[in-house]
This record gives C-alpha cells, sequence and structure tokens, in this order.
C-alpha cells in the first residue's frame, strides 16, 4: 500500500460516519442473489464423531442433504463454543 492510500486510509477512519460521502455508492436492497462465504471460509478439520441416533435423525429431517446436516450441527456447536467464550465466569 502506498503512504498516499495510508493518508487516505487514516483520514476516513478520523471521519464519523455522516461525513463520510456515500453518494456514488448504490445502496443493495436486494440480497435475494447474494453468497456467504465467497471470500472467507472458515477452516475445516475432518473428524470422526460419534453421535446420538436420535440427534442424527432430527438434523437430517430438518435438513435437505447430508451437507446442511453437518453443516447445521456445526452451527449449534458454534453458537454453544461462542456462548462459553461470552459467558461470564462464576
Amino acid at each position: 500500500m502506498t503512504d498516499q492510500q495510508k493518508a487516505e486510509l487514516a483520514a476516513l477512519a478520523a471521519m464519523s460516519d455522516d461525513e463520510i460521502d456515500t453518494s456514488e455508492i448504490p445502496e443493495v436492497t436486494d440480497w435475494s442473489n447474494a453468497k456467504r462465504g465467497v471470500f472467507y471460509r472458515m477452516t475445516k478439520q475432518q473428524i470422526t464423531l460419534d453421535l446420538d441416533a436420535n440427534v442424527i435423525a432430527w438434523f437430517k429431517s430438518n435438513s435437505k442433504t447430508d451437507i446442511d446436516c453437518q453443516t447445521a450441527i456445526n452451527q449449534v456447536l458454534r453458537e454453544y463454543v461462542r456462548r462459553q467464550i461470552t459467558a461470564p465466569a462464576d
């Protein structure tokens, strides 16, 4: 990054949101064709995990594909971890 670019970014960072002119940027109101994870993907690690059959059955019955099922289980686990991290210590 050039010194000029760094200076421009520093000047923008120092401005309040109201001071930044966004009039040339069209507002996006239709996100129906948006795609998640195009620019950033979490690193995945494959493991073997034994889960209760009824737990797997529930996720499969609430998912369209096996990939959706795995994604849903991962989301539940990620949310659990997030809550543990942000929970106040006893």
